[in-house]
């Protein structure tokens, strides 16, 4: 389809606003007037954007999909009524994304104007074809599909961190429905949708500081800032640490504020067992506002002792994901290579930085399983919220399971395979009540296999869980490097859903969102 230009589509809409004026337009009877639309391609292939004029104001949103039952939507966006006089206002532009490459896909425009519901005609955009950039093979099967808890809604954020591959999102059936290229020789460390309906992407480069960057929907670059520039007004602003990388998780905020996870050294001298100067690497958060300066930190030097380390030194914390809990406004941290979740007092940019406790063994919770410290997590990834109720919060972790401890006397599982008791992997779910400080695991999957890093776990809204297991030993099929799997929540776990991707291709993370935009959800 040619595109119609923005001029054609206003003179378009002054005759339809003309027509109506006037109650007839070469026919007898009312008309009532419809949205004008105009439709282009963008720099992604993917992602067509809209143009809307409208006879009167309201919020207009975009139908589309394969045909003219349509099927998926944006969210509702404001739009200005055209002036009797065709006095012109400007237009609203809508970004429409979530379409597979080398489709033709119909659109509608609808406006809501106070009762009255107005829509345009049909329109189809043809998408254009995936760039030749490394999208990893993908595989998608579904071997127990059930009726009574069929897969979730939704699509899969994938977040394969191998040089030169894009972020990507894809449909259920391994389409990728949009992607950013984070260019040559770098590769997306982890990337989120904002509530504004923009990308944050933490972004890994060669021989380059890593990068903070937000993009639209269409790939163009809103803000960016590089880790030394952040370091920059650290110092200036007075904070104890200067970041050396953006790192694992990025955590973006309600109120348009951002909270990144960085990494530093700080050198100690003659450590148990490490004679001389050792420059060990810890994390820091750091809380950026909209303009992305720095407004809250918290340095992980200041509140825990740097002669536990489960890993040894240098990688002292590792810490790897970031929760908002909502209902304290404080952060989870997940942190590796401590075996720990911690929860530290945020409150919302006003906290002391403070831990309320630590979740692990060996942390503040007693197990309601009692005390076989092999039940609890062990090197985890990717812990999420389920539910929270006054004292109590459910919580989803993946559990890795590299040297989980099989006793109190110190034995651990063994990483290499042959050699004493080989670690495994789980998906699990835990209740923590912070009244009686007692965690209880309600439920755990063992699929069989040892991811020894990466992974990442959720519950989804119809009470399968969902986790990505990376780099798992023995390769799944013998050719997958990371296998996504929706499961049931049972007592024996089936297998709803299950994407493979294929060798030599790692998913950090692999996870159901909703859809593109914030607070629309599609089906399919």
């Amino acid at each position: 389809m040619k595109p119609q230009a923005p001029l054609q589509a206003f003179l378009a809409f002054a005759v339809l606003l003309l027509c109506s004026l006037t109650i007839a337009c070469g026919a007898s009877g009312s008309y009532s007037p419809a949205p004008v639309v105009s439709l282009q391609s963008t720099a992604n292939p993917l992602v067509a954007n809209l143009n809307v004029a409208s006879p009167c104001g309201g919020l207009a949103t975009v139908q589309f999909g394969p045909d003219t039952n349509y099927g998926r939507s944006t969210p509702s966006y404001s739009v200005l009524p055209m002036a009797a006089n065709f006095t012109p206002v400007p237009q609203t532009s809508i970004l429409v994304a979530g379409m597979k490459a080398s489709t033709t896909y119909h659109m509608q425009v609808q406006v809501q104007c106070a009762a009255n519901l107005l829509a345009s005609p049909d329109l189809t955009f043809t998408t254009g074809p995936l760039p030749a950039i490394n999208f990893p093979p993908l595989a998608v099967s579904r071997p127990s599909p059930s009726t009574t808890s069929p897969e979730n809604p939704g699509i899969e954020s994938i977040d394969v961190i191998s040089l030169d591959t894009p972020a990507f999102f894809t449909d259920r059936d391994a389409n990728p429905i949009w992607y950013y290229d984070v260019g040559q020789g770098n590769y997306p460390f982890t990337f989120k949708l904002l509530p504004n309906g923009n990308v944050a992407l933490s972004i890994t480069r060669t021989n380059l500081p890593s990068i903070l960057r937000e993009v639209d929907l269409a790939g163009n670059t809103i803000q960016e800032m590089d880790v030394d520039a952040l370091g920059q007004k650290m110092q200036a602003a007075g904070f104890d640490f200067i970041p050396q990388a953006y790192h694992h998780d990025l955590l973006p905020l309600a109120n348009g504020h951002i909270i990144v996870l960085t990494n530093f050294t700080k050198s100690f001298t003659d450590l148990p067992g490490y004679p001389g100067t050792t420059a060990v690497l810890g994390d820091g958060l750091i809380d950026l506002d909209q303009n992305w300066n720095p407004v809250w930190a918290w340095n992980s030097f200041d509140y825990l002792d740097v002669n536990r380390h489960l890993f040894g030194l240098p990688d002292w914390t590792h810490s790897n994901a970031l929760i908002y809990s909502a209902t304290d406004g404080n952060l989870l941290l997940s942190m590796r290579h401590q075996s720990w979740i911690l929860k530290i007092d945020y409150n919302n940019g006003a906290g002391s930085g403070n831990l309320n406790w630590k979740l692990g063994y060996q942390g503040d919770f007693s197990l309601a399983q009692g005390d076989d410290p092999s039940l609890w997590f062990s090197f985890q990834h990717f812990p999420s919220i389920v539910s929270q109720d006054g004292s109590q919060t459910t919580l989803t972790i993946w559990d890795n399971g590299d040297y989980r401890p099989l006793d109190t006397t110190g034995d651990v599982c063994s990483v290499v395979f042959g050699t004493g008791t080989y670690c495994y992997s789980r998906a699990t779910v835990f209740q923590i009540d912070e009244s009686t400080m007692v965690a209880n695991l309600i439920w755990d999957d063992l699929p069989g296999f040892f991811g020894d890093w990466g992974g990442s776990i959720n519950q989804l809204g119809n009470g399968n869980v969902e986790f990505d297991i990376n780099d798992p030993y023995p390769l799944p099929d013998g050719n997958a490097t990371s296998e996504v799997q929706e499961v049931t929540q049972t007592s024996t776990p089936q297998i709803v859903w299950k994407m493979d991707i294929i060798t030599p291709n790692f998913a950090y993370r692999a996870y159901r969102v909703p859809s593109l935009y914030p607070g629309v959800a599609w089906q399919y």
